[in-house]
């Protein structure tokens, strides 16, 4: 691989880049790395596998039906995270309250972590790129398996997030507040290497990134701003392309890479929007920040929003700093705040 960096390789070379700097948090981004790449092995076979595609027979906590593929990246990222010694407990998008980690090291661990295992996998039956999402906190108890109170930090405080995408390749972009970096996992020998060093999102893109089906249930604003995307206009390059996979993960890393604008607003059926604050919007905010980019619900800052339960939802404005604020300069005039 010449003088190409493995991530464990470079997780010790900027552990002096987060202030506590005492290897705990090098050795919980490696365990996540650990768990994608068991995840990526059972998602890249998953259609040679019966036992592995299809629903798994139940709804989780969001009323969402689990796909069997949900329960395992949920079962193998808890494994990975347990008995370690960093993590004190966890909150998964797939589980309604805390998981506790009583015993072992992990007791008194110094970290709580945040999950949505495997996003997007309504698409895993159709072969469309999944992922996962991670957000990691210092935790605001003194000792003891993690509580409630640990998760109910604002998205400000993270001390680290990232994501990891399978598709065509399979990487993990990650940020400890220092910058946004990529990682291509090498399948022939099973590690993570640095591929896309200090990444940084164009101010402007040609992409907006919306589930236009629901259009009749947007408010005024997403709908005027969508009218503005597809009007021709050479010199600010519009029209812009229309691009939504469906995964947050997938549209996320598309524009992350090209410059783009991804919205979920609030609709008709879902008044409070549908992401979750604490699996999804706080920790692609925090990325999107890193790499010179604005996350926002329309109004405010998504990192300024206080959580007050573990699955609460948010809208998410998110991407190129131009395209989000003039997004929020459509919301503004034509769906005001609190109206």
């Amino acid at each position: 691989m010449g003088n190409v960096k493995s991530l464990g390789e470079f997780i010790v070379e900027r552990q002096d880049d987060f202030k506590y700097a005492k290897g705990e948090l090098s050795r919980l981004l490696s365990a996540i790395g650990l768990a994608a790449r068991v995840v990526n092995r059972e998602v890249n076979k998953a259609g040679l596998m019966e036992d592995i595609l299809g629903d798994a027979g139940a709804d989780n906590v969001q009323g969402e039906a689990q796909k069997k593929l949900d329960v395992y990246a949920n079962d193998e990222f808890i494994r990975a995270l347990k008995d370690r010694g960093e993590v004190c407990g966890l909150a998964s998008e797939e589980n309604e309250g805390v998981i506790e980690f009583k015993s072992g090291y992990s007791v008194d661990g110094q970290y709580v972590v945040a999950i949505d295992p495997l996003d997007g996998s309504s698409n895993i039956d159709v072969n469309v790129s999944i992922g996962t999402i991670f957000s990691i906190y210092r935790r605001t108890s003194k000792s003891g398996p993690a509580t409630f109170e640990d998760f109910m930090q604002k998205g400000v405080e993270q001390v680290a997030a990232g994501y990891v995408i399978y598709g065509s390749s399979t990487m993990m972009v990650y940020t400890t507040g220092n910058g946004v970096n990529g990682f291509t996992l090498d399948p022939s020998i099973g590690a993570f290497f640095l591929s896309h060093p200090d990444m940084k999102i164009p101010e402007n893109g040609k992409i907006y990134s919306i589930n236009e089906g629901n259009y009749v249930h947007f408010p005024e604003g997403v709908k005027q701003y969508i009218k503005y995307c597809q009007v021709e206009d050479p010199s600010t390059s519009r029209p812009y392309t229309s691009r939504y996979i469906g995964s947050l993960v997938a549209d996320f890393h598309r524009n992350l890479i090209k410059g783009g604008v991804y919205i979920y607003p609030t609709t008709t059926s879902s008044p409070n929007g549908k992401l979750r604050l604490l699996y999804e919007a706080n920790p692609m905010a925090f990325l999107i920040e890193q790499a010179g980019g604005v996350a926002t619900n329309g109004y405010d800052r998504i990192l300024d929003i206080q959580p007050t339960s573990l699955h609460q939802r948010t809208p998410l404005f998110v991407g190129s700093k131009n395209m989000v604020k003039k997004a929020m300069d459509f919301m503004a005039e034509h769906s005001p705040k609190g109206k």
